[in-house]
């Protein structure tokens, strides 16, 4: 049992010592501008890195090769110790946070869900504030990598359909491993500092423009003021409507077009759907605001566009409370809430990918339910479509809405009313953000919740980030036999 654990504790304590160094940040950049909480920074870092040193030491050997029981251990125990890492300035603060609290807003950072149990974000100090979106950026980074590495490898999510034996993964075109990675690094920054930049020349100041920077790009959604982005511009919300779409596109699909540079390989059928998917929802929700409310056109646009691909790319940005809209607008903004972005973007929801195949199989079923003798092919971009994906996709479906209903039935049982229960259930395993209702609406948080719902919620949220598969196998006798 101990060889299982040491490559974990290694690689664990490599991540804890890069923890350090994110820590030291908002540490420096605290201490330079005077705001006294960079102390609770130090104080983390010191701890991280004793924590880090401590688990290296534990799980060191010359060589080791990870098996795939590893990686699904790897995988849970990595994100569950970069969670409360980076719940510890948020306790050590002079205002500090509960340990329930500060738990769940690490959670909602690391996972890019971006729910909050604070209210006055923009009293904060400066320093949390940055480490709050440094915390989205860092695990919307996460989050890709995992996507495009670890998660295929496991036969878990949609990049899977990307690296096939029949798919082109092969190609010389495509990096190896470590090259994938520089490049992946390579591009998710380029991309963060090419929206801080339209931030900044838009009229955000400097430290707005940084921190929501990493929280677009991220689809993460922390925001510096309780407002989100309701006090911008129309100019700056187009800005996040384009950075947002760009986040919740598949990062593969960058990664070819920067090793071949050809416009051609951007062709991706997941792509195509999850923009059509964007346009008609725009489409419908502008329409009903302005042909049947009498809103101006532009402005309804504007807000109809940001909040829509806010929610569907699960970033959690609101310009205003939708829920005022009406019943219609609450209605569409729920059916979003499933959806999500792409596989391999930093998005989270159930992924396109997934509705498409589903829409594919219930075509092919009504096809042979008329021609039964006919022999057919589902195909998506192309090629035919493994097994594996079949299954995983139809496993995935079905643990999403179990998990979905116990975690609402807990949370009544906790006291919660079931709007919140059942959108707080939602929006933690699709990863989104804000549900509905007065409680965790767009105009509220989740800090009134009792403290066993946020636990539960927390886990919620990295259930959904990890494709609920990595995680639950792990409660499986036979993952832990032999």
């Amino acid at each position: 049992m101990l060889r299982l654990f040491r490559p974990i504790f290694f690689v664990c304590g490599v991540l804890a010592l890069i923890m350090t160094g994110l820590l030291l940040a908002p540490m420096i950049y605290g201490y330079l501008i005077g705001d006294p909480e960079y102390r609770a920074f130090l104080e983390s870092a010191i701890i991280s890195l004793l924590f880090g040193i401590l688990l290296i030491f534990w799980g060191r050997e010359r060589r080791f090769r990870l098996t795939s029981r590893q990686l699904y251990l790897l995988t849970s125990m990595s994100w569950l110790q970069l969670s409360f890492v980076g719940a510890l300035p948020l306790m050590l603060t002079d205002h500090p946070l509960t340990l329930s609290e500060a738990v769940f807003e690490a959670v909602s950072g690391i996972t890019t869900t971006g729910s909050t149990v604070i209210s006055g974000i923009n009293t904060l100090p400066p320093s949390i504030l940055l480490w709050r979106s440094l915390l989205q950026w860092v695990g919307g980074l996460g989050v890709i990598g995992m996507a495009v590495t670890i998660l295929p490898f496991l036969r878990v999510g949609g990049m899977r359909l990307f690296q096939t034996e029949s798919s082109d993964w092969s190609e010389k075109s495509l990096p190896r491993f470590h090259e994938m990675a520089h490049r992946l690094l390579f591009i998710y920054v380029m991309i963060t500092l090419a929206c801080g930049l339209c931030y900044w020349v838009a009229g955000m100041s400097p430290f707005d423009a940084v921190n929501h920077a990493m929280t677009t790009v991220s689809t993460g959604g922390y925001a510096t003021d309780d407002a989100s982005m309701g006090r911008f511009s129309d100019s700056i919300l187009w800005i996040a409507v384009v950075f947002m779409m760009i986040g919740g596109m598949p990062f593969m699909l960058y990664i070819r077009f920067l090793s071949q540079r050809r416009l051609s390989v951007l062709a991706d059928q997941q792509a195509k759907g999850f923009i059509l998917i964007v346009l008609f929802l725009v489409a419908i929700l502008t329409f009903e605001q302005v042909v049947m409310d009498g809103e101006p056109f532009l402005r309804t646009l504007t807000h109809a566009a940001f909040n829509i691909v806010s929610i569907i790319t699960t970033t959690g940005y609101a310009s205003a409370d939708y829920t005022l809209w009406g019943e219609f607008s609450i209605g569409l903004f729920f059916i979003a809430t499933f959806i999500g972005g792409c596989s391999g973007s930093t998005s989270g929801g159930m992924k396109v990918f997934r509705f498409q195949l589903s829409y594919q199989f219930l075509s092919d079923q009504m096809h042979k339910l008329v021609h039964p003798r006919s022999i057919t092919s589902i195909r998506y971009n192309g090629k035919p479509i493994p097994d594996d994906i079949v299954a995983s996709a139809v496993a995935f479906s079905f643990l999403f809405f179990i998990v979905l209903a116990a975690t609402t039935l807990i949370l009544t049982a906790l006291g919660v009313d079931f709007i919140t229960a059942f959108t707080g259930a939602i929006t933690a395993l699709t990863n989104v953000g804000p549900g509905l209702g007065d409680t965790i609406g767009p105009a509220g948080n989740f800090h009134t919740l009792p403290d066993t719902a946020k636990w539960l919620l927390s886990l919620a949220m990295i259930l959904g980030r990890l494709e609920l598969l990595t995680v639950m196998v792990l409660l499986s006798p036979v993952f832990w036999r032999g």
